[in-house]
């Protein structure tokens, strides 16, 4: 008899559904979280004697436990039972110290491996299943959605096939699954599915057009953070706040009723799963997580709660355009106005309420982050920018100052 325990997400689910696939009636599945895992554990091992069961394997996949419980697993394979840990996180790498654990980041060929994708690759090394198309294509959708390589390779399948897995039981949607791949030469969702995922794919956007307005900045350590209050959809709307706001390092998803933080970045410079790691969690470099904690109350709650909410960049503007050679105009709290432009010698400067800052960028995108991280500054709207042009040109003609060249623009003043 085989015995999986596995997560409760996409990815430990996939690993149920693989096992079932393989194994039949001859497999028992528990899904677990992360907390839950070291009790089934421990009633596994404290069920009848080895002796009893010789033949019997444990699995667990996309999760790890305990120190203690470590040690009673080792003690139990020197004893003659038949273990098989296979995981994916970075935090739990210590454990291929042990012969009966498999945890790898990366597969052979050098993508990023998810647990559902080891575990199958693991049971064709070792004969107990065959590989099949609809099964080749389930693996790697999960695979996708787990590394969040989904995004980066415009997989949408991939999102669609997380999407359905919330919308219904999980076992439904287990013993759906199984049953398309027994069934279907390839993968691909039923008609119904179709209609249902694309409700949720309006719901969705909906909801992060509300978050994204409730989402303050912050820093936290060295890190420039998006923090936001949220329960649902935690992957779509961290790709959206990170993509939106590309000078944050991370994005904090605070689930209080659930006492879970999610953490999530788009970029390559910053691990969540160290973040995460100093608070008690672990995870992924782009998607990791852990439990609110005193500490984690504290830095990402309590402290931030007094600020006011990020404002968004204008979006419908024809003359207010990011990298206009001209200028740029951002505004930030307390009416303050913040003007980017180029200078003769090709650098880009910062005036802060008429004043030039000492800042010099060699580019606008340097120039951008500078002001979004430290001054939490937005893009203006057309209308602000054409009163500061008309105000900066009856200065001018007054011989106040004067105006910078616009000739390599495509809208200049004389446009507007």
């Amino acid at each position: 008899m085989y015995h999986l325990y596995s997560h409760n997400d996409l990815d430990g689910v996939g690993c149920g559904i693989v096992a079932k696939y393989a194994f039949g009636d001859q497999v028992d599945v528990r899904y677990n979280s992360i907390s839950g895992l070291n009790f089934q554990v421990q009633r596994y091992l404290s069920r009848v004697p080895l002796q009893g069961n010789p033949d019997d394997m444990l699995f667990i996949t996309d999760l790890t436990v305990s120190p203690e419980m470590e040690e009673r697993l080792d003690q139990h394979v020197r004893e003659g039972g038949q273990v098989r840990l296979i995981d994916h996180h970075k935090s739990a790498l210590h454990f291929n110290d042990y012969s009966w654990a498999q945890v790898d980041v990366h597969h052979a060929d050098g993508r990023l491996a998810s647990a559902t994708s080891l575990l199958y690759g693991y049971l064709i090394a070792n004969g107990l299943v065959e590989p099949t198309e609809a099964l080749n294509q389930f693996v790697e959708m999960v695979r996708l959605y787990d590394t969040w390589e989904w995004e980066t390779e415009n997989k949408i399948e991939a999102k669609r096939l997380n999407d359905l897995f919330y919308m219904v039981s999980l076992d439904e949607f287990e013993a759906k699954m199984v049953d398309r791949l027994r069934t279907r030469h390839e993968f691909s969702f039923d008609e119904f599915e179709e209609k249902i995922l694309d409700m949720e794919e309006d719901k969705i956007e909906r909801y992060i057009r509300r978050k994204r307005r409730e989402m303050v900045q912050t820093f936290i350590g060295d890190e420039c953070v998006g923090i936001v209050y949220a329960e649902s959809y935690h992957s779509e709307l961290a790709s959206e706040l990170g993509t939106s706001n590309p000078h944050l390092d991370y994005i904090a998803i605070l689930n209080m009723g659930g006492r879970k933080m999610s953490l999530r970045t788009i970029h390559d410079h910053i691990d969540v799963s160290a973040v995460a790691m100093r608070y008690g969690g672990g995870g992924h470099a782009k998607a990791s997580g852990c439990t609110i904690g005193e500490e984690v109350y504290r830095l990402f709650a309590a402290e931030p709660f007094e600020l006011e909410p990020l404002r968004m960049d204008a979006t419908r503007n024809q003359f207010n355009i990011k990298g206009a050679k001209s200028g740029v105009l951002y505004e930030s709290w307390g009416d303050d106005q913040i003007f980017v432009y180029m200078s003769p010698t090709g650098e880009w400067l910062v005036e802060w309420n008429g004043e030039p800052l000492l800042f010099h960028f060699s580019d606008f995108e340097g120039a951008e982050r500078h002001i979004k991280r430290n001054y939490g500054a937005w893009l203006a709207r057309d209308e602000a920018y054409v009163s500061m042009l008309t105000e900066h040109m009856l200065r001018s003609r007054a011989g106040d100052i004067q105006l910078l060249p616009d000739d390599d623009d495509e809208k200049t003043l004389e446009d507007i």
